[in-house]
This record gives C-alpha cells, structure tokens and sequence, in this order.
C-alpha cells in the first residue's frame, strides 16, 4: 500500500506560480512512477506529467514548458512547479504513484491522492 498526500494548491491570478508538493508513505520501494493529473469541471481527469524512478519524465502538450515535475527520492516527494498560470489550468490536481512489484507474481498497483485544489484567476 502506498498513502499519498497533497499540498500546496490556491487560488492565484494568471501568470503567477505555484508549487504543488506530493509526500509518499508505505511500500515506497515498489514505485516505479509518480505524477500528476488534474480534473476540470465537467471534463475528465487529464495527465498533467509523470516522472519515473529514474527520472524521465513526460509533460502534456499543453503544460510544456510551463511546468516542471521532479523528485526527491530522499524525502519520497514528487513536485509540480507551475508557472505561468492560466485560467484554464484551474482543476483539482491529483498525486498519483504506479508500483510495481514481482515475486511469485507480477502485482500492478495504482494510488490516488485526495487532491489539492488550483483556481487561476483572469
């Protein structure tokens, strides 16, 4: 099991920053990627970037070059820069880890955060 907790949404106006943060608890040995997606109103939840446990990572198209995800494996926190901000990247954004594990098996695992809520002002 792996426990996941948000912090760091707010409500800012257009071409501000935020800093979103993502602390992992439990079975952290058996992450093997962590990221971030977001849920608008009335629309599904998105990708927003990923980062593996060696440290690539993957953006959406409409998030490049705004936004920058990174880890720190000593503190098994995973970021989410966010720079200029726009309107439409006002969401709940969720923390999200896939683990893996392989023994007798092969285990997929998938965990969620509770969400952190971004409001980006015009």
């Amino acid at each position: 099991q792996v426990q996941l907790v948000e912090s760091g949404g707010g409500l800012v106006q257009a071409g501000e920053s935020l800093r979103l943060s993502c602390a992992a608890s439990g079975s952290i040995s058996s992450i093997i990627t962590m990221g971030w997606y977001r849920q608008a109103p009335g629309k599904q939840r998105e990708l927003v970037a990923t980062v593996t446990s060696s440290g690539i990572t993957n953006y959406a198209d409409s998030v490049k070059g705004r936004f920058t995800i990174s880890r720190d494996s000593a503190k098994n926190t995973v970021y989410l820069q966010a720079n200029s901000l726009k309107p439409e990247d006002t969401a709940v954004y969720y923390c999200n880890a896939e683990t893996l594990r392989v023994g007798v098996k092969v285990i997929k695992g998938t965990y969620w955060g509770q969400g952190t809520q971004v409001t980006v002002s015009s």
